[in-house]
């Protein structure tokens, strides 16, 4: 996923973003510890992913507060 098409969302859709993320890394590295797959490059991707999402998500949190106070 694009870090473009992730500022566009919403802090919502940000947090529900990183829980589905989040199944997903465990999923992954489940199966990938039972043999079932060979897909690392997948769980790796996903990482990244989910590293983007809480970059931008902390970055907009941080937007809100200066704009609050």
């Amino acid at each position: 996923m694009r870090a473009s098409d992730i500022r566009s969302m919403t802090l919502e859709e940000l947090d529900r973003m990183e829980r589905d993320a989040r199944e997903q890394l465990f999923r992954l590295r489940f199966q990938i510890s039972m043999g079932q797959t060979d897909s690392v490059r997948k769980y790796r991707s996903t990482r990244k992913d989910l590293a983007r999402i809480l970059t931008i998500a902390s970055e907009k949190r941080r937007e809100q507060e200066g704009s609050d106070g």
